[in-house]
């Protein structure tokens, strides 16, 4: 045998071992060993997005501590796959289930995270758990959800696996009083909740700049003389290709919104569970995808108007008091069939809702004649949604968590 079909043949062996029951069982018990370990106090383990993308409230945490307190160790569960979301990135990188993770993982002080961990990795004791989860709920979530259509799972097994996941978390953070009631019942979490806002929206209050716009602009090389319509749909739970992975039917007729490209540009942003490629060949210039750009903080300033439709990117956009448009040609279907909403989007959203492509342009067009201006409620949305954010939330949480908790340590010595 060749020597580089032998590594092949051994790279398949290992892979088709590491998906069997006995590996999971082998490296269950081997993380329960080493969690008996005595604990590195200054060890902080961040995960974002099953380890898909350097992002998100982890990414605000993680980069406050770095520049305030320097003497944590800090490290960031990756999966191999999305490896090149992580280059270039002032960190340093794990490979998720390696055994180096399994080490860190299991000797951690803390761990921080914005989704869910695989149930077979149990918690150490000593191991302090930060759910930051990742947005304010317009859907239905967890317990909440009266039936789930995403593959691999059925609605019994999936709320009872998410009520057994969130018993390992210690803090769960709150953007808002509205989020924290739906939390506590959805995750039937009842530990402490940190109602501080969300530490990934800070930067909206810190680089609302012109200056800052126009860097990330020239770094994206997008034109400077065009405003920038950002498109940021959701997933849809029964569009997959596999277990975490989902097709997206982009609905939004780009040949229609192209007659818009002499003014603007159309920047793409889907959900980091789709996994399809878009051919935009015949539509440079005008559309840009940026759906694996890992952060969309930065897309959301550089925006003039969000179009979505249920995904809760809105309520961080709306931090920056600028117009949106919900884009709900399947409403009905998505209210009533496959998820839920908390309150009435057709009521409350703080934008108009449209269903087709023409109607998108339209309500473009209206907003650009009309000066951009804001929707009726938008001053009532931001006062429930966003009052809590005022660029200290990441502070808020560190002062919470990591300084308290070693205060009180010390006290205990």
């Amino acid at each position: 045998m060749e020597k580089a079909d032998k590594k092949g043949f051994t790279k398949n062996w290992w892979k088709k071992l590491r998906s069997q029951d006995f590996f999971i069982f082998l490296y269950k018990i081997t993380f329960q060993l080493v969690s008996l370990l005595p604990a590195r106090k200054n060890v902080i383990m961040f995960e974002s997005f099953l380890g898909r993308q350097y992002s998100d409230n982890p990414r605000a945490i993680y980069e406050y501590i770095k520049e305030n307190y320097p003497h944590y160790k800090m490290y960031w569960s990756i999966d191999p796959k999305f490896k090149h979301n992580f280059d270039s990135k002032d960190i340093v990188p794990v490979k998720r289930f390696s055994i180096k993770w399994l080490f860190l993982m299991a000797t951690a002080k803390y761990w921080v995270t914005n989704s869910r961990m695989p149930l077979w990795i149990p918690k150490p004791a000593h191991t302090t758990y930060l759910q930051t989860w990742h947005g304010t709920p317009l859907k239905k979530l967890a317990a909440d959800m009266e039936e789930v259509y995403m593959p691999g799972t059925d609605t019994n097994s999936y709320k009872v696996e998410f009520y057994l996941e969130s018993r390992n978390w210690d803090y769960l953070i709150s953007p808002n009083p509205y989020s924290t009631k739906i939390f506590r019942r959805a995750f039937q979490f009842e530990k402490e909740i940190l109602e501080v806002g969300y530490p990934r929206n800070d930067v909206l209050y810190k680089k609302n700049n012109e200056d800052a716009i126009q860097k990330i602009k020239e770094q994206l090389n997008l034109p400077q003389d065009k405003k920038i319509i950002l498109y940021a749909p959701t997933w849809r739970d029964d569009q997959f290709v596999e277990k975490g992975k989902y097709t997206f039917d982009l609905h939004l007729d780009l040949d229609q919104m192209k007659h818009l490209a002499t003014d603007y540009c159309l920047i793409l942003r889907l959900h980091y569970l789709v996994g399809e490629q878009l051919d935009l060949s015949p539509y440079k210039e005008f559309v840009f995808d940026f759906s694996n750009y890992t952060d969309i903080r930065e897309l959301y300033l550089i925006s003039d108007v969000l179009v979505t439709d249920y995904s809760s990117v809105f309520f961080d956009f709306a931090n920056l008091k600028r117009p949106m448009i919900f884009y709900t040609y399947d409403i009905e279907d998505y209210r009533e069939r496959l998820r839920g909403f908390y309150f009435d989007l057709e009521k409350n959203a703080p934008g108009s809702l449209v269903k087709s492509t023409e109607e998108v342009i339209a309500e473009i067009k209206r907003l650009e004649n009309e000066n951009w201006s804001l929707a009726e409620n938008y001053a009532d949305f931001y006062e429930k949604f966003c009052a809590l954010e005022s660029g200290h939330s990441s502070q808020k949480v560190v002062d919470r968590i990591f300084l308290k908790e070693n205060s009180l340590q010390k006290q205990n010595v």
